[in-house]
């Protein structure tokens, strides 16, 4: 079948320069670029006999009918960070509207099952802060009162921005039809991180999404004179914050996942003067529910002893959570078959970064990744890369997948 997987890497180029400058990816969503990718999208898929539509959410669908309603979906997301790495996301997309080609012509227009590639709107945040935007609102987890609220830079609503692409924010879970006969969802992405990198390995089957705790701790203690105040009379808010700072490390040590300490404000926050109050945010990620609950609840317990040692005090507050995603069992099998059929090895891996797979594994559509290696292990970033004989690999095996996937899909 004329799978051209050369044909993805030059349309991913052709789009770089179509919508990229000297610092990278300017596709942020809703903005006049991203509208200029989305048409462009449309003319890639100008002589496919698929019928496209833009959803209540602003997801963008291309649909190829089939024998059965069942539906294999694809899917990414066109929308990038500000200065961000020409792939993130929009590869995604592309190789999915090769593998439609192919499955078109293999097919003559007519799969066993309908096959369907979808471009989530907004899956960055980048613009209003509120990451998966279109695929939560399809599964229906978007917090509608939240989004409402949302501002950019320069004062305009999330509601507003949609207003202006046709899209009425009071209606957008309405989406949510749009995963009615979903019977699977395949998502290619480039892996973001050095793990493939580091073991010099092409691909990777995804295990799930880690879930997330991310909350705020305030350390309070006592302002006092930098000079006048003994070491040992001082309730130092910044102490505290600072043994944290190294317990968030043995944490991981004895649990897995990640954890990180991402920013630090103090008060008064001036040179001559103690620290009085400390303000840290914790964001810890973990594939496993329970070992996720004890990394939260081992940082707690630290906050406790070190406040008490340090006689100062400290609270907690809740910024985000979502629980782990894990992806469907007999999907990562067909994932990590689909590879090793393409390349020597391949390497079973979870992912930090959430995607709009962990949405649709939310709304209990199975759902699997495919990781493709990443130079530099960097993302959101211009230097953002992958080797071109990795891009073409990664197609191939994703063409694989999804042959694979829609027979799965056909004989449920």
């Amino acid at each position: 079948m004329p799978l051209n997987p050369k044909r993805t890497v030059a349309e991913l180029k052709e789009l770089r320069a179509l919508t990229g400058d000297e610092n990278g990816a300017q596709r942020v969503a809703f903005m006049p670029v991203w509208v200029k990718t989305r048409a462009w999208l449309k003319e890639k898929l100008a002589g496919l006999p698929v019928e496209t539509h833009t959803d209540a959410a602003g997801n963008f669908w291309a649909t190829l009918r089939g024998e059965s309603d069942r539906a294999l979906l694809m899917g990414g997301h066109m929308d990038s960070v500000p200065n961000g790495g020409w792939l993130d996301g929009c590869l995604n997309v592309m190789a999915g509207v090769e593998v439609l080609r192919r499955i078109n012509e293999q097919y003559k227009g007519k799969p066993p099952v309908t096959v369907r590639v979808v471009d989530w709107a907004d899956e960055e945040g980048a613009r209003f802060g509120k990451s998966l935007f279109g695929s939560s609102a399809c599964s229906g987890a978007l917090d509608m009162t939240e989004a409402r609220g949302l501002k950019d830079k320069q004062g305009v609503t999330l509601p507003d921005a949609l207003k202006a692409v046709g899209v009425d924010f009071e209606k957008v879970k309405d989406s949510g039809r749009e995963l009615k006969n979903a019977a699977a969802y395949l998502e290619l992405h480039i892996e973001q991180g050095p793990v493939l990198l580091d073991m010099d390995l092409p691909l990777g089957a995804v295990l799930g999404t880690f879930g997330v705790e991310r909350h705020a701790l305030t350390f309070h203690g006592q302002a006092a004179h930098s000079g006048s105040t003994p070491m040992n009379r001082r309730k130092d808010a910044f102490l505290a914050a600072g043994k944290m700072s190294q317990e968030i490390y043995r944490i991981t040590d004895r649990n897995g996942g990640v954890c990180t300490i991402g920013s630090c404000t103090t008060k008064p926050g001036i040179v001559t003067s103690v620290v009085e109050e400390c303000r840290i945010t914790l964001d810890q990620r973990h594939l496993d529910g329970k070992a996720l609950a004890q990394m939260l609840k081992e940082a707690k317990d630290a906050s406790e002893r070190f406040a008490q040692a340090g006689n100062v005090k400290v609270s907690w507050e809740r910024l985000w959570q979502i629980e782990p995603r894990p992806f469907h069992p007999e999907l990562i099998e067909l994932c990590d078959t689909a590879i090793k059929e393409t390349v020597p090895k391949s390497h079973r891996l979870p992912s930090g970064p959430l995607h709009d797979a962990a949405e649709t594994c939310g709304a209990g559509v199975p759902t699997v990744m495919m990781f493709v290696q990443s130079l530099h292990g960097i993302s959101h970033n211009k230097i953002e890369d992958t080797k071109e004989e990795h891009l073409e690999l990664c197609v191939t095996a994703f063409d694989k997948l999804a042959t694979k996937a829609l027979a799965w899909v056909e004989k449920l």
